[in-house]
């Protein structure tokens, strides 16, 4: 069973099921995350859907390079959590399958492509009270403390 963050979908309302790829990015003492402008300005974990064709860690690897300028690497699975949502910019009702991945950024290539993003680093005591997502929230908090660096800040 895979666990559910936020509201519970409504009886009534029909959702497209949306798969998608996010990570937690750890580098020296902080976290590589994303600021998005809109719809409603908030701080992400880097990463967005799977399009046709693509593996989760193929869109996973080209989101993170749109939203924040960064390549990746050693991409390892971590687990997965559902949401229900509203998607104002594809004005859907979506069950979002978020797929979660700890990722090594290894280089940055410049700024991020996608308009509206801007690439934040934040100490994970911060990332936890700025994400904007409960579920991206949780697997912060229990993975971060698999890492050496988080456990003397913590």
């Amino acid at each position: 069973m895979i666990r559910r963050f936020g509201d519970a979908p409504d009886a009534g309302r029909s959702y497209t099921l949306r798969t998608g790829a996010y990570a937690i990015l750890p580098l020296g003492d902080g976290l590589l995350l994303t600021h998005q402008d809109a719809p409603e300005p908030e701080v992400q974990l880097p990463g967005g859907g799977v399009d046709p064709g693509e593996s989760p860690v193929q869109a996973l690897i080209r989101e993170v390079y749109e939203e924040t300028g960064w390549r990746i690497t050693r991409t390892r699975r971590l687990g997965a959590y559902r949401r229900f949502t509203y998607m104002p910019e594809y004005d859907l009702w979506a069950e979002k399958l978020c797929l979660i991945y700890m990722a090594s950024p290894v280089r940055r290539y410049g700024p991020p492509l996608e308009p509206g993003h801007t690439a934040l680093w934040m100490g994970v005591d911060e990332a936890l009270q700025s994400l904007a997502n409960t579920g991206d929230r949780d697997f912060v908090a229990r993975f971060a403390s698999d890492l050496p660096v988080f456990q003397k800040r913590r």
